[in-house]
């Protein structure tokens, strides 16, 4: 898929699901000029079953962290066969990954671009590299770019040009374009972009 046709496609997503799960500000732009869903114009959006918003709920939150289906219902079993709450075990794993701590860092600009520095190996994990996004992050892990000057200062231009807040379980060193696990997130760490309850009952069918 080109560059083109993957913004159109989650154009799509972002009207169909009426927010925008992907955080880019023009996403935001286009839900104030585009409404309504894809394939409607004047009418309202129709009000939906318990299942249809259970499965609203879950396509917001596997869309915003670039999962397929398979992937967010592994992830989603694991959670369920840990102790505590499952809606909160599912949020933090999903916070976990590689990709979106390389995201929440401020070592890119949105999770998609973070997916695709992480596969492009940009990306060491404790040294080492680290080219699965999916990959689990756990404390004192230490998040830096390969040792190599274009890695180096892309992640360090975007880091100047992101300045997002870094959550209080992670910490960046803007100057040195690198990061820490310090704890493990918990539950009010993380905003949400879905009820992650309504998303259990889906899967509990």
């Amino acid at each position: 898929m080109s560059r083109t046709s993957a913004k159109k496609a989650k154009g799509k997503i972002v009207r169909r699901l009426g927010l925008n799960i992907y955080g880019n500000q023009k996403f935001d732009r286009l839900l104030e000029k585009r409404p309504t869903p894809p394939g409607m114009h004047t009418r309202r959006r129709s009000r939906l079953s318990e299942y249809g918003l259970q499965l609203v709920e879950k396509q917001k939150l596997r869309f915003c962290y670039g999962m397929t289906e398979r992937q967010f219902r592994t992830l989603f079993a694991k959670a369920k066969n840990q102790k505590g709450i499952t809606g909160h075990n599912m949020l933090i794993l999903l916070e976990r990954r590689l990709d979106n701590v390389v995201y929440r860092l401020g070592m890119a600009s949105t999770r998609s671009q973070a997916r695709q520095m992480v596969k492009h190996g940009h990306v060491l994990l404790n040294g080492h590299k680290a080219s699965t996004p999916s990959m689990l992050v756990n404390v004192d892990d230490k998040i830096t770019p390969k040792a190599k000057k274009s890695s180096e200062t892309m992640i360090k231009d975007i880091l100047e040009a992101n300045h997002r807040e870094v959550p209080s379980w992670l910490a960046a060193d803007e100057k040195a374009a690198e990061g820490l696990m310090v704890r493990m997130p918990e539950r009010e760490d993380i905003p949400t972009v879905a009820d992650e309850q309504l998303i259990v009952e889906f899967y509990s069918k």
